[in-house]
C-alpha cells in the first residue's frame, strides 16, 4: 500500500485548534464528526440496520465516537487495529440549581469532576460550554467563550499562611464561581443560555455544562518548542486518532479495519453507556462483522487478532519534583510519545505490547520512551486495562507524556503531537 504523508508542526497548528474549539465531551466529537466527513466517513445510526459496505463510518453518543473504515472485499473475519483515547477532561461541571449566591454575589453551584487540580481554577476568566436538551428532544450543543464566571482566591491578607502552609481549598465552599453582582433568582443561569442561543423562554429540558478556561493554547519558550493549552488531557490523543484514521483510510489496501474509540467518562472510571467500561465499543465491532454476514465464529477470530493502543498523556519528567520519578524513567517533553507500563495491570502493556508499539514507532522513524511510576507512589490508570479485559484483546499503553496534567491549563512539547500521530498510522497501516 502506498504510505500516508507524514505529519508536522502544522499537525499541532492544527492541534490548537481543535482544543480551542473543544470546550466540551460534546463540542469534541462534534468536531471529530466534521473532520470524518470531510475525509469520506459518514455517520451511520445505532437504531438501524447496518449493511457491508466498505468505507468509513462513524457512529456519536453523547460525549463518545467510535469511527472505522471497512476496506473492500474485508472478510468478516478480518481482525480490528483500534487507537483508544477519551474526550473528558477533569474540570467544574453545573449543578441541578445552578443558581446560587452569597453576601450580594450571584454564584453557579458546581460539581467536581474527575480528579481536577482545583487550584488551577481559581482567578481565571471562564466560559461555559456544553449541550442543552430541549423540551422537543433536540440537542443544542452552547459555548459561551467569553469571560463570564471566576472562582475568586482568597487575598493572602485573610490567610497569612498560605505561602507557607499551603493552600487548603474546600470542594463545596471555595470553588463555587461568582458570575454577577445582586439577588440568586432561580432560573437566571438557563435563561440566559436560553438568551445566548436564540431559544424561546422555558425550552430548555436538561443541560450538561461546564466551565472552561477562555485563555487560548499558545506555543511557549524561546523557541516556541513548548505547547500550553486546556484538555490535553485527552484531546491529545482524540485528535491524533482522527488524523491518522483518515490519513491510512486514504491510503491503500489494508488488511485489517481501522478504528478509532474515542470514549467519555474516563476521568470518573468509565463505567457509563458512554465510557470504555460500557458496550459501545464491544456493540460496533460486533455490528460491523455481522453486518458482513459473520457468525459468531467470525467475531471470535477478528477480536482474537485485534490490538489496542490505548493512547493518553502520561507524566513527563518536572524538573522541581524529579524525585517523585522512577529514577531511570524519566521521559521528557519532544522525546516522542511514550509506553506505559505497570505491572499491576493499571496500564495492559506487556512485553509483545511493548513489540507492537515499538516496531510501529520504527516504522514511522519516531522516537519513543517508557514511563513507569517510582515505586512509592501509586500509579494511575486510563482506558487500556478495562479495554483489554472487557474485550479479550490485546492492548498496548501508550501517549504523550505532559506536565501539569489535571490542571486547567497543560504542557507539553510542540513536537510530540505529531510525533505521536505518525506512530498512530505506522501501527493502523501495518
Amino acid at each position: 500500500m502506498s504510505s500516508p504523508a507524514r505529519f508536522d508542526r502544522g499537525h499541532t497548528d492544527d492541534l490548537m485548534t481543535f482544543l480551542a474549539a473543544s470546550p466540551s465531551p460534546y463540542h469534541a466529537v462534534a468536531n471529530a464528526a466534521e473532520r470524518l466527513e470531510k475525509a469520506g466517513f459518514r455517520q451511520v445510526s445505532e437504531t438501524d440496520a447496518w449493511d457491508a459496505s466498505a468505507g468509513g463510518k462513524f457512529v456519536l453518543r453523547g460525549g463518545a465516537t467510535i469511527a472505522w473504515y471497512v476496506p473492500e472485499g474485508a472478510a468478516a473475519h478480518t481482525p480490528f487495529r483500534i487507537v483508544g483515547a477519551h474526550t473528558d477532561s477533569p474540570n467544574l461541571r453545573v449543578k441541578p440549581l445552578p443558581d446560587t449566591g452569597s453576601q450580594g454575589w450571584r454564584q453557579i453551584a458546581v460539581e467536581i469532576y474527575g480528579g481536577t487540580l482545583l487550584n488551577t481554577w481559581l482567578d481565571r476568566d471562564l466560559g461555559l460550554a456544553g449541550r442543552l436538551t430541549l423540551t422537543d428532544g433536540s440537542e443544542r450543543l452552547v459555548n459561551v467563550d467569553r469571560a463570564l464566571l471566576r472562582v475568586p482566591q482568597l487575598a493572602v491578607h485573610l490567610d497569612r499562611q498560605v505561602n507557607t502552609d499551603g493552600l487548603k481549598l474546600d470542594k463545596q465552599r471555595h470553588m463555587q464561581p461568582i458570575w454577577g453582582l445582586g439577588e440568586v433568582q432561580e432560573g437566571d443561569l438557563i435563561a440566559f443560555l436560553e438568551e445566548e442561543e436564540g431559544l424561546p423562554a422555558g425550552s430548555v429540558a436538561g443541560w450538561d455544562l461546564m466551565v472552561h478556561s477562555i485563555e487560548p493554547p499558545s506555543y511557549l519558550g524561546r523557541d516556541r518548542e513548548l505547547v500550553a493549552g486546556p484538555r490535553m488531557d485527552n484531546l491529545i490523543s482524540v485528535h491524533a486518532g482522527i488524523a491518522a484514521l483518515a490519513a491510512v483510510s486514504a491510503a491503500g489496501p489494508l488488511d485489517h479495519i481501522p478504528v478509532l474509540a474515542a470514549f467519555d467518562h474516563e476521568e470518573n472510571g468509565s463505567q457509563s453507556d458512554t465510557g470504555a467500561d460500557g458496550p459501545l465499543l464491544g456493540n460496533v465491532l460486533e455490528r460491523s462483522v455481522f453486518a458482513r454476514g459473520g457468525t459468531y465464529e467470525d467475531r471470535a477470530r477478528a477480536f482474537a487478532g485485534t490490538v489496542c493502543l490505548s493512547s493518553d498523556t502520561g507524566h513527563a519528567v518536572h524538573p522541581n519534583y524529579a524525585e517523585r520519578h522512577d529514577p531511570s524513567h524519566h521521559p521528557r517533553a519532544n522525546g516522542g510519545p511514550i509506553l506505559k507500563v505497570n505491572v499491576n495491570q493499571r496500564y495492559a502493556t506487556d512485553g509483545s505490547g511493548r513489540a507492537v508499539f515499538a516496531a510501529a514507532c520504527e516504522r514511522a522513524g519516531v522516537p519513543w520512551q517508557t514511563f513507569v511510576s517510582n515505586n512509592s507512589m501509586p500509579c494511575g490508570t486510563t482506558i487500556g486495562p478495562i479495554t483489554a479485559a472487557r474485550h479479550g484483546i490485546q492492548t498496548v499503553d501508550i501517549g504523550v507524556a505532559i506536565l501539569s496534567m489535571h490542571s486547567a491549563r497543560e504542557l507539553c512539547g510542540a513536537d510530540d503531537p505529531y510525533l505521536l500521530a505518525n506512530a498512530l498510522v505506522a501501527f493502523l497501516e501495518a
